[in-house]
């Protein structure tokens, strides 16, 4: 009983240092991490691409044969059309492009996960048939935000940060006029599905039911 009218007159003393550990404690979690890092991809992008050349359009949910699949950002521009996927991810990170699977070192915790040049590919796939182009007007970039190390030799479109960004600046070959870039960057607007909260659930439970399907085979 004494213990607890001590932790509500401690309470009543320092009430509001509870709102500043829960800040806390949310910009800890991996949903804030994801989102800040969501947020500098954006804002790189807006800041150090030029707006008359690269056109940013992000959160693209796209209808497929098999249900949905869910873009982080799609750049398009005469350079091509860029497809990143951004993974926020700390540790040692092991992996080469031929690979089913990756590997995340934290200490002595392991744990595999999907090769995400893979993951990609079904993305370029998707705009490919979308918008009627070929595997060289597309290119696949790979941005792991968060606190990671490559601990093995990665291909050039897998980088850190703001390297995606010096990736996108090295591809100076005009693949496609001015036109089509206008006409491309309103078919992926037209053609995506409402971003809603429904539409993320639907993606999701997907993304389970195919994850479940490949544990049973």
């Amino acid at each position: 009983m004494e213990s607890s009218i001590l932790i509500l007159q401690l309470l009543g003393k320092f009430w509001y240092f509870i709102p500043i550990f829960i800040v806390l404690g949310v910009l800890k979690t991996p949903w804030f991490k994801g989102i800040l890092g969501e947020f500098i991809i954006n804002v790189s992008a807006k800041i150090f691409l030029d707006k008359e050349q690269y056109h940013l359009i992000k959160n693209v949910t796209l209808p497929t044969e098999d249900g949905t699949t869910q873009i982080d950002h799609i750049i398009v521009s005469k350079f091509g059309v860029f497809v990143v996927e951004t993974k926020n991810m700390k540790g040692w990170i092991f992996g080469n492009p031929n690979q089913k699977t990756w590997t995340q070192k934290i200490y002595k915790h392991t744990r595999k996960f999907q090769n995400p040049l893979h993951q990609n590919y079904k993305h370029t796939k998707t705009i490919e048939a979308l918008l009627d182009l070929n595997d060289q007007q597309i290119h696949s970039v790979i941005v792991f935000i968060g606190d990671s190390t490559f601990k093995t030799d990665m291909p050039e479109n897998v980088t850190y940060g703001g390297g995606y960004l010096r990736y996108i600046k090295s591809k100076t070959k005009p693949l496609l006029s001015e036109t089509e870039v206008k006409e491309i960057t309103n078919k992926i607007e037209s053609g995506r599905l409402v971003r809603s909260f429904k539409t993320n659930r639907e993606h999701v439970a997907h993304v389970r039911n195919i994850v479940a399907e490949n544990e049973i085979e």
